[in-house]
């Protein structure tokens, strides 16, 4: 199983990457196990702890452990200093 910082730096990975779109957190236990069902409490959990990671429902903001059904992660974007 892979720790919580694997965890983490995949889905800083995905989220940065496909900024400003959204990811599935199913993408992140699938890129991490072969057998990724078991990993998604733990994705969305570690995905709770990110301060630089957003999970959503439907467009609103959602706490990603307490979530029930489908949530997308985000990478936040960070404040415009020029504004």
């Amino acid at each position: 199983m892979p720790t919580d910082t694997a965890i983490a730096a995949e889905i800083t990975r995905q989220t940065a990457a496909r900024a400003p779109k959204t990811i599935c957190p199913s993408e992140v236990a699938r890129a991490l196990a072969e057998d990724w069902r078991p990993l998604m409490p733990r994705v969305r959990a570690v995905a709770g702890t990110m301060p630089e990671v957003v999970a959503t429902q439907r467009g609103d903001p959602v706490d990603p452990v307490t979530a029930r059904g489908a949530i997308r992660l985000a990478w936040k974007p960070r404040p415009d200093p020029s504004a």
